[in-house]
């Protein structure tokens, strides 16, 4: 299996520009790849104030972010996962487009585990977690928080995934001195599953992130990005 990721500092308040710089990225990407994961909320960014902020710029399963990364995924004959924040109906999930090689939006993951900032603007996802069968191998999705979900976990290794895709927004605990690699490998220690984790970097209002997009498979880095910068990386899996 051969997977890609994509690490971006959404343009805030420009999802035209940062869906245009994902189009370029994902493209770079999906050229060698047949997996490409890209942040959660990718063309938005994460920090809002409140309910209201964020359904400025929430958007449908089939909106324009579906649009453009779904004609590249056509393009390419990839499969595509991307973050975004979904409008449905009155409700709001920070949720994950999953796009198939021909570009259909093939399911959409609703993040389960709720981190604090969230809370005031997000249902807790209702979709469940689905493992997808490809020509290549076997992925599941999940987003950021759902890593510390022991549930979320747990499926994952009953359902036997070759890959998660793992959309993130990892932000710095401050003085937590726990490293990020090094609790993504732990949360996944056992699993024969790779994490393919697409984080942004930089900050975002008072928020922090990590950077440090990597795809991880037994404790191991097969490929990763470093603290800050935009960028794309493909590794081949064991």
């Amino acid at each position: 299996m051969r997977v890609g990721l994509v690490q971006y500092r959404a343009r805030k308040g420009d999802g035209a520009g940062s869906r245009g710089d994902l189009v370029r990225l994902a493209t770079a990407a999906a050229r060698e790849a047949q997996l490409v994961v890209l942040p959660e909320m990718a063309a938005t960014g994460y920090a809002f104030a409140d309910a209201a902020a964020v359904r400025a710029v929430a958007e449908p399963a089939d909106g324009p972010t579906a649009a453009a990364l779904g004609a590249v995924a056509r393009a390419e004959r990839v499969w595509l996962v991307a973050g975004f924040p979904e409008q449905a109906g009155d409700r709001l999930y920070n949720s994950a487009l999953v796009l198939d090689p021909q570009g259909r939006v093939a399911f959409v993951y609703r993040k389960t585990l709720l981190y604090d900032a969230d809370v005031p603007w997000a249902t807790p996802g209702d979709s469940g977690y689905r493992a997808f069968e490809t020509d290549f191998g076997r992925f599941g999705v999940g987003i950021c928080m759902d890593l510390n979900d022991d549930a979320f976990v747990d499926w994952v290794g009953r359902s036997r995934l070759d890959a998660v895709a793992f959309p993130t927004n990892w932000v710095e605990e401050p003085g937590s001195g726990i490293e990020t690699w090094a609790y993504w490998a732990w949360r996944m220690a056992g699993q024969k599953a790779a994490l393919v984790a697409a984080n942004t970097w930089g900050t975002d209002g008072a928020m922090s992130f990590t950077g440090l997009s990597a795809v991880l498979q037994g404790g191991r880095i097969l490929a990763s990005l470093p603290a800050a910068g935009d960028g794309a990386v493909v590794v081949t899996l064991d």
